[in-house]
């Protein structure tokens, strides 16, 4: 059995791997998935790491102790995993921070924009529009996108401003999961930028953007493939 901490992005909330949650618990294992201080305008990246090991709690001590970051999680769920000495760190789809990089400077020093206007002009827009159910939840079901939009939050302001505090990323096996319908994070951008800041080859998956919500079982399959030696 495996404890699953599950990272939320900015503005999000840990409602939002509920069905992940599900499948995982069906599988047997443990899940433990809260709201990061993200309201708070002052809490930082270490109050969001904070508030995920105040969750974790007793479960600190399991082995097959599994970190999964999504999308601005990835900037909290390495400094997650190297306190909690995780077995398994997972970003989906996940900002890969380098250190001493503020949230805020990570944009221009990925050449994000360049990419998403690259795939835009591919796919009629699609990439970056300011549909948030095209944006974020494309192949999720109306009534439950509309659920997820209700529930965000504003982001702090200082967690932005924070430099990355790791002097380089934690000794802790590492994958990481793009989703091939992602109109927020294309997947060629992925594919250049985990490889080189990571040193490892993305997965790849179907679904959008904040696939927990389109494709829960394919996410949960891949999360307990990760356990097989």
């Amino acid at each position: 059995m495996a404890t699953f901490v599950l990272i939320h992005g900015g503005g999000d909330v840990g409602w939002a791997w509920h069905l992940v949650e599900a499948e995982l618990r069906a599988r047997g294992h443990d899940t433990v998935a809260p709201d990061l201080p993200c309201e708070d305008d002052s809490a930082d990246l270490d109050a969001f790491a904070g508030a995920v090991l105040a969750a974790v709690g007793d479960l600190r001590d399991r082995r097959d102790l599994v970190v999964v970051g999504h999308s601005y999680g990835g900037f909290t769920a390495p400094l997650v995993a190297d306190r909690l000495q995780a077995d398994l760190l997972v970003l989906m789809a996940g900002m890969v921070p380098s250190p001493g990089e503020p949230p805020n400077d990570w944009w221009a020093n990925t050449g994000y924009a360049e990419a998403a206007a690259k795939q835009a002009d591919l796919d009629g827009g699609l990439t970056g529009s300011d549909d948030l159910y095209v944006l974020f939840y494309n192949g999720v079901s109306r009534p439950l996108a509309e659920e997820a939009l209700g529930r965000g939050r504003d982001e702090s302001s200082a967690a932005g401003r924070q430099p990355w505090p790791l002097p380089k990323w934690p000794d802790v096996p590492t994958r990481f999961v793009l989703f091939g319908d992602d109109h927020l994070f294309p997947a060629d951008f992925f594919r250049r930028l985990v490889p080189e800041r990571l040193g490892i080859t993305p997965d790849e998956l179907p679904g959008c953007h904040c696939a927990m919500l389109s494709h829960p079982k394919e996410l949960a399959d891949t999360l307990v493939g990760y356990l097989e030696p």
